[in-house]
């Protein structure tokens, strides 16, 4: 039976800089610092995203966030302003000497070195061939001995399998919906690029749908602008979220739109959840926080194609929207990646 989980109460962090030292977190576990500032028990990371930066440390044995700050981005801003904005941001937390730092950050680039490779995708083109690895080294407080980068998409994944929707899968997707579609495959807590059910590189942004690249159906410019020619003029300046509000509202182009692609998504995931065997299809994203405009259709265009998928199949939003890629970048520098999901 397939199962569909709808969102119950969730904390979303909209600015963790409000954690002060000696208060609870959302979890109720107490930050506690040395004299120089630092968290003498958690793993320092970054999660960069299209439009803000979060710093944060990570107390990877509780899973727990221990304190933080979030700065915002602009995605076609100048290297050196980008690079300003992260370290300003990880200054708020600062690292024990010696820490390895995590960084979560999104494709394409080359994580093992820390080589951005952005371009022509619409955000970090400054960045293309610039080292982040060296810079960051140099330049992040607590004199780092390593940098570790991880996908965005591979770290959600597997913070959501140890402290999230997907614990207790062994075989889990995750897709991440904002600017465009970011993809992780896990296997028995490892994160794969290969195999069968997984598209070259874990992206299924790559894949297409009706001969065309996916994102130009499953993106929030693809949505933003098929509303536009849907509805009107003025349309165009409307925000994902403000098109689900319609859509809530009764507005059948902005049903329509969103209906069709998270169907279209729905088809182009339905081989890769039968290829790869999942259980869990977890859902990260701020298109998650219309989740009850995204589900029906997602799961309409699986059972489309591969109607034997619903057997066993768990559908579910982030169960920690905020803090799962936190999470997952924080173990993965602490090389704290589970042997089993």
């Amino acid at each position: 039976m397939l199962t569909i989980i709808l969102p119950g109460t969730t904390h979303r962090i909209r600015s963790l800089s409000d954690w002060p030292a000696g208060a609870p977190n959302l979890a109720g576990v107490t930050v506690s610092q040395d004299a120089s500032g630092a968290d003498t028990a958690a793993v320092p990371v970054l999660d960069v995203g299209g439009t803000h930066v979060t710093c944060a440390a990570v107390h990877v044995g509780r899973r727990q966030i221990r304190a933080g700050a979030q700065h915002r981005l602009r995605a076609d801003a100048p290297a050196e302003e980008i690079l300003h904005r992260l370290i300003d941001c990880a200054g708020q937390v600062p690292g024990p000497i010696g820490s390895v730092w995590g960084v979560a950050m999104p494709g394409p680039c080359d994580y093992s070195r820390g080589i951005a490779l952005f371009e022509g995708v619409g955000k970090f083109d400054a960045l293309y061939g610039f080292d982040l690895q060296r810079e960051l080294l140099q330049r992040l407080p607590g004199a780092p001995t390593r940098v570790r980068f991880l996908n965005d998409a591979a770290a959600f994944v597997l913070g959501e399998s140890v402290a999230g929707a997907a614990v207790g899968h062994s075989r889990v997707i995750g897709i991440t919906l904002g600017t465009g579609v970011g993809s992780a495959f896990l296997a028995d807590g490892q994160l794969v690029d290969q195999g069968p059910g997984v598209p070259p590189k874990a992206a299924v942004h790559l894949l297409t749908f009706a001969g065309r690249p996916l994102e130009d159906t499953v993106s929030e410019r693809a949505i933003r602008a098929r509303y536009a020619r849907a509805a009107s003029a003025e349309a165009t300046v409307l925000t994902v979220r403000e098109i689900a509000a319609r859509a809530r509202a009764g507005d059948v182009d902005a049903q329509r739109v969103l209906s069709d692609a998270l169907t279209a998504l729905g088809r182009v995931l339905a081989p890769l959840v039968v290829g790869f065997g999942a259980t869990m299809l977890v859902v990260g994203g701020s298109m998650t926080r219309s989740w009850d405009l995204v589900a029906r259709p997602l799961v309409n265009g699986i059972a489309a194609l591969a109607p034997q998928t619903v057997d066993g199949l768990v559908v579910a939003p982030s169960r920690r929207p905020a803090q799962s890629t936190l999470l997952g970048a924080a173990l993965h520098a602490a090389d704290r990646v589970p042997d089993s999901a």
